[in-house]
C-alpha cells in the first residue's frame, strides 16, 4: 500500500515538474503563429520582428545563469515556483501590452521562465525519483517539451483559422 502511494506521489510530482517542459516547448513554438498578426498590429520592421523572436533566448540565458545558484540557495521547489510566476506574469503582460517595448519586456520574462524551467525541472525530477526509475521519469520532461510544441502548433492553427473567419 505504501509503495503504491509513493509511486503515485512521485508520478504526480514528475507530471507537475514536467509542466515546465510543456511551457518551454509551447512558449518557444507559439511565436511562429503570432508573428504575422503582431507585425501588422505593431507595424514591425524586420529588425523589430527578429528582436521579438530572439529576445526570449536572451531571457533563457539569464534564467539558466541564475537558476542553478538560486536552486542551491533557496531550493528547487521555490525556484520552480519562481519560474511559474515568470510564466504567469509574462502571459498577463502579453495580453495587455499596447506597445512594442512592453512586448519585448514580457517576452524576455517568458524566456527567463523557460531558462529556469529548462534547468531546474529535470533536476528536480531526477532528485525526487527513485534511482531505478530516474531515467524513465526524466524522459517525461523531454516528452512535455514535444507536447508543448505540438500544442503551440495546434493553437496556431486555430488562431489562424479564427483570424481568417473573422
Amino acid at each position: 500500500m505504501k509503495t503504491k502511494r509513493t509511486n503515485y506521489f512521485i508520478s504526480l510530482i514528475t507530471l507537475i515538474a514536467a509542466l515546465g517542459g510543456f511551457l518551454f516547448g509551447f512558449d518557444m513554438a507559439v511565436v511562429s503563429g503570432i508573428i504575422e498578426p503582431l507585425k501588422m498590429q505593431f507595424n514591425l520592421s524586420s529588425a523589430q520582428e527578429g528582436l521579438f523572436v530572439s529576445c526570449a533566448l536572451l531571457g533563457c540565458i539569464v534564467g539558466v545563469a541564475f537558476s542553478g545558484y538560486l536552486s542551491d540557495k533557496i531550493g528547487r521547489k521555490k525556484v520552480l515556483f519562481i519560474s511559474a510566476v515568470l510564466f504567469v506574469i509574462s502571459a498577463i503582460g502579453f495580453a495587455f501590452s499596447e506597445a512594442y517595448s512592453t512586448l519585448i519586456l514580457f517576452r524576455v520574462l517568458a524566456g527567463m521562465g523557460v531558462g529556469v524551467a529548462s534547468n531546474v525541472s529535470p533536476l528536480y525530477i531526477s532528485e525526487v525519483a527513485p534511482s531505478h526509475k530516474r531515467g524513465q521519469l526524466v524522459v517525461f520532461y523531454q516528452l512535455a517539451i514535444t507536447v508543448g510544441v505540438l500544442a503551440a502548433y495546434i493553437s496556431n492553427f486555430f488562431i489562424k483559422k479564427y483570424a481568417i473567419t473573422h
